[in-house]
């Protein structure tokens, strides 16, 4: 990820980082109050975890991975090479200011370049920042909210244009 934002692999250094952005009641809202991070899911190949810097400074954590790596994933039926991505800002004080909408974008344009023919999110539906966000990057609801392994989501998509 080049550009702006600096994105650098998560590793289990970042684990305490990780778990005190992850317990920030404007993250766990989101995200739950179990810890998803462990060395293992950091190391599994199928799953790219990111830690998003600005200026040298850590502020979020940024996650693509395989939809068809997890049976029954309710991605699995995007075509091979589809990547899924969630996100979060850690440090409260870089909430509001643009940042979520630049480096999402960024990376977007990364996994199209990389050849990804679609990438999938799956905000909670009742999360209208995320999902106005979302949008302006192309990406469009495919289905109605429903219930996932991971919680109530919103399945949208956004398609690589061109060749």
């Amino acid at each position: 990820m080049a550009g702006r934002y600096d994105a650098r692999p998560a590793n289990v250094s970042d684990l305490p980082m990780l778990r005190v952005w992850i317990a920030a009641p404007h993250i766990a809202r989101w995200w739950g109050e179990d810890d998803p991070f462990s060395a293992d899911e950091l190391g599994d190949p199928q799953f790219r975890p990111w830690i998003v810097s600005l200026d040298g400074q850590p502020f979020a954590y940024l996650q693509d991975y395989e939809v068809g790596a997890w049976p029954g994933h309710h991605f699995g039926h995007l075509p091979a090479g589809a990547r899924g991505i969630d996100q979060f800002i850690g440090v409260p004080e870089m909430i509001g200011k643009g940042h979520g909408t630049l480096f999402i974008a960024q990376h977007r344009d990364a996994l199209f370049a990389a050849g990804a023919p679609v990438i999938a999110t799956d905000p909670h539906p009742d999360n209208a920042h995320a999902i106005a966000v979302y949008r302006k990057h192309g990406f469009v609801e495919t289905g109605a909210p429903r219930q996932s392994d991971w919680g109530i989501i919103l399945p949208m998509e956004a398609r690589r244009q061109g060749p």
